[in-house]
């Protein structure tokens, strides 16, 4: 506690010397007379980005929404027309949604939104 005191005590003299050299500058300013408004400096312009274009959906994407459109299910091969994604992408996508639980199995090649 005495060491925050000692320190913060410090800091007030080190300001208030502070203090006293600004006011010095400022009254040899004012003395000899030239005082300059700083000199403003032209505003740069604007830039307009460009529209980001969106990703394109991943697999990942397309088979779930496929899955999420049919409400009984649906199986392997009918994804696979409908996404034309290959078999293992499919496989492994669904593995992959079933693993974050997006998707459940309702009979054997058969896959539900959840």
């Amino acid at each position: 506690m005495k060491a925050l005191k000692r320190d913060l005590q410090s800091m007030i003299k080190n300001l208030k010397q502070l203090t006293e050299k600004a006011e010095k500058m400022a009254k040899q300013l004012e003395a000899s007379g030239e005082v300059k408004a700083p000199k403003r400096r032209p505003a740069k312009p604007v830039r307009v980005t460009a529209k980001q274009k969106k990703s394109p959906a991943t697999a990942t994407d397309k088979v779930f929404k496929t899955i999420k459109r049919q409400k009984s299910g649906i199986d392997t091969a009918t994804l696979k027309k409908k996404t034309n994604l290959d078999t293992k992408t499919i496989r492994n996508v669904i593995f992959r949604l079933k693993k974050q639980g997006k998707v459940q199995t309702k009979a054997r090649g058969i896959y539900q939104a959840v």
